[in-house]
């Protein structure tokens, strides 16, 4: 069986039979109320460029300082810990697409909407996307759009392969994606001029939704905001 059917078949089989908590697996609900419990918001203070969690409140921090940052800030919604994982899980490699409404109903609820004109996202890599049911970047940003009532617009393309940034040490992650992501032929009448929304699902370094901002910028967007699920707080 090749790898798309694989990820059909789990997604027929979570649409079929009876649904369970992704993370305990206890509960008819997607996520049951004492997993919901053991989420942990990302509050303030914190680092008004990246959204880091700080002491106290700072222009920039350990984790962003002396980088040069095409984003004007980012947030996330959580912490990537406790439930959070299992959850970004079902939703990458089982397609679970009711996932990017909960996803959604969590952003709206802990970040607040950045002054924006358009919503893009981090495109998929077409490799791995042959294993998936559908793209959770791009579901996100289409639920956040609806909500936050901005037009939802394809603006980025993959310029070249990417290798999986897990694992790698941070200055190795820059220079994965460095470079790695190009406007659209559209995206410079969508961006030029334009507040822009960056989605992705989690914001581990920093690195994938800087090199994006960085091809926004360069079609003519005035900011760049990153809206992501969740974040590594370390």
């Amino acid at each position: 069986m090749t790898r798309a059917p694989v990820a059909l078949v789990a997604w027929l089989i979570d649409t079929i039979l009876p649904r369970r908590c992704v993370s305990c697996g206890f509960s008819a609900e997607l996520l049951c109320p004492s997993c919901r419990d053991a989420l942990r918001p990302v509050v303030p203070p914190w680092c008004r460029r990246c959204g880091a969690p700080t002491a106290w409140p700072v222009e920039r921090c350990r984790e962003c300082a002396g980088r040069r940052l095409a984003f004007a800030s980012a947030r996330a919604a959580l912490a990537y810990a406790g439930p959070v994982p299992a959850l970004v899980r079902a939703w990458k490699e089982r397609g679970l697409r009711r996932v990017a409404l909960l996803a959604a109903e969590l952003v709206v609820a802990h970040v607040e909407p950045p002054p924006a004109d358009v919503i893009t996202y981090i495109p998929p890599d077409p490799e791995r996307q042959l294993r998936r049911s559908g793209h959770p970047a791009e579901h996100l940003a289409r639920e956040l759009g609806r909500r936050w009532r901005l037009e939802t617009a394809p603006t980025l393309a993959r310029a070249r392969r990417i290798a999986r940034q897990t694992g790698l040490p941070l200055a190795e992650r820059r220079r994965n994606v460095r470079g790695a992501f190009v406007a659209v032929a559209e995206a410079a009448s969508l961006c030029r001029g334009q507040r822009v929304v960056l989605v992705d699902d989690v914001y581990t370094t920093g690195s994938t939704v800087a090199a994006a901002a960085s091809a926004l910028r360069a079609a003519g967007a005035v900011t760049v905001h990153a809206i992501t699920f969740a974040r590594a707080v370390r």
